[in-house]
């Protein structure tokens, strides 16, 4: 690739940027369909406000010792899932689509559940359960784009180390608590010392 000159004919791509202008940021370049992206992309987003309505419930109804330190955790994660929400709708109306709101068939648009827990543990196992769902289709959409469409993909990307890192940050919180809730115990040989 190194012995490879660039070219490119700047009159043609000057002469198509002026037709279709209707069509925005899409232009002839584009290669992948339009229509089952901003499908997915329509997926990704109700996936991402069920995960923010969910983080929400649970910040305020996190009750117990150890409630305070995992709602704000919850919180932090709302809010971060909610500019996820915002960075896909931004990108769907890029592609002449538009961003489906409509609280109507969230659920079945959604990717993720919304199960609310009956306790801490369990909206934290909800809360992860959740993420690894989003972890593993964003993938999946990634994966699809491929080089048809390197922004939606870098959007996706961007998305997906943030809930691997949710996932990270759940999992600890997991591990710290303990199964009954409770701080987990050390290990008998470390207690020992």
């Amino acid at each position: 690739m190194a012995g490879k000159p660039f070219q490119t004919d700047i009159q043609t791509i000057r002469k198509r940027a002026r037709e279709h202008i209707d069509r925005a940021a899409v232009t002839a370049g584009y290669k992948a369909d339009r229509q089952t992206v901003v499908k997915l992309l329509n997926e990704a987003l109700a996936t991402e406000i069920v995960c923010t309505l969910r983080y929400r419930y649970h910040y305020f109804m996190a009750s117990g010792i150890h409630a305070k330190s995992v709602a704000a955790e919850f919180l932090e994660h709302a809010a971060e899932e909610q500019r996820h929400a915002d960075l896909i709708a931004e990108r769907i109306t890029q592609l002449d689509g538009a961003p489906n709101f409509s609280p109507e068939g969230i659920l079945l648009r959604s990717h993720s559940e919304y199960v609310e827990g009956a306790d801490l543990v369990e909206m934290i196992e909800e809360d992860l359960v959740a993420e690894r769902i989003a972890i593993d289709s964003y993938r999946q959409i990634i994966d699809y784009l491929g080089q048809d469409d390197p922004t939606s993909r870098r959007v996706m990307e961007e998305i997906l180390a943030k809930e691997e890192e949710h996932a990270e940050d759940l999992g600890t919180l997991l591990r710290e608590l303990g199964k009954k809730g409770e701080p987990a115990a050390e290990p008998l040989k470390q207690a020992r010392r």
